[in-house]
């Protein structure tokens, strides 16, 4: 999805604060929640949220969700994502990354061929276990808190799928491997370098990671922070936000009537055998008159009813 061939929605004009979504290009070395209350600072708004934590040496696709629109992260559909990273190969450190401490340093000869099959390996679905610096959490604690602790903690693999895993070049003088991955949500980039030096004999640390898709957005529809900014400045930032409606294009929509627009705005279910186009179990986009965006509704299987999953508000 691209923000390029989006115009600012009728909808935003005069409203106080924003509500919708910006794609954010996350720079690196800062933390996804630092970048959230940047973009929150820049707009003036109250609330806003992300999907998908990046960690602060990585760059890419954020999403961040404005105003109202936070209500609906959970609801951001493919969540699936691609990265593009570099594996450097002979060396490690607690963190499995190149901001980490080195825990070992060693040679390593390996080439692209044998670079190549190892990664081969990883493609598919399988158990992967999460990393102690990850923000996985383990009896009400974050993983990484105990890692800063010196802690390590018993944790259980989680399946994961990688659809594809394509290596894109070699740079010999660093020992470096620059791979593509377009991945299930919940896997470790960096654990996955580890266990590519696992596979090849050697230490593996991933010392590059951008995000390239996610929840449907790449990078050619996301946003600098200073683009951000500099929009709110010359008050074309308006511009920049994408209706919740918009970024939730996934669900099929329905349309209702005045009457029902109001029902289901109030909370109240909705007939199905009122409603034209709503058979099948999933979610669905719910329009009154004109168009006017009244959330997601939810039909369950064997249901006779279209259920309030969210209401939208602009407040």
């Amino acid at each position: 999805m691209s923000l390029k061939d989006m115009s600012p929605p009728n909808w935003l004009d005069g409203v106080a604060g924003m509500t919708g979504l910006i794609a954010l290009d996350k720079p690196a070395g800062m933390t996804s929640f630092s970048a959230v209350s940047a973009v929150r600072r820049a707009l003036g708004e109250k609330k806003a949220g992300h999907t998908g934590t990046l960690d602060p040496m990585a760059t890419g696709v954020l999403p961040v969700m404005l105003g109202a629109g936070t209500r609906f992260i959970d609801f951001l559909p493919s969540h699936d994502k691609a990265y593009l990273a570099k594996i450097m190969l002979g060396t490690a450190t607690d963190t499995l990354d190149i901001t980490g401490t080195v825990t070992q340093k060693c040679e390593a000869s390996v080439t692209e061929s044998e670079f190549r099959e190892a990664l081969a390996r990883f493609t598919g679905t399988f158990f992967q276990m999460p990393p102690m610096h990850s923000a996985v959490s383990i009896g009400g604690v974050r993983l990484y808190e105990l890692a800063r602790k010196g802690i390590e903690a018993a944790r259980e693999p989680r399946q994961v799928t990688i659809y594809s895993a394509q290596l894109e070049g070699f740079e010999p003088e660093s020992n470096e491997f620059t791979v593509s991955v377009a991945c299930s949500a919940g896997t470790y980039i960096r654990q996955l370098a580890a266990d590519i030096g696992e596979q090849l004999g050697c230490p593996a640390v991933l010392s590059y990671l951008r995000r390239t898709q996610a929840n449907g957005f790449d990078l050619s529809g996301c946003h600098t922070l200073d683009e951000v900014r500099r929009a709110a400045e010359n008050g074309t930032v308006l511009r920049l936000v994408i209706p919740v409606d918009k970024a939730l294009e996934t669900y099929p929509a329905v349309f209702v009537t005045q009457s029902q627009f109001d029902r289901f705005r109030n909370g109240g279910e909705l007939a199905l055998d009122r409603l034209e186009g709503c058979r099948e179990p999933g979610l669905y986009r719910v329009y009154g008159p004109g168009g006017a965006f009244a959330g997601l509704g939810e039909c369950e299987e064997d249901s006779t009813s279209l259920a309030v999953k969210r209401v939208f508000s602009e407040n």
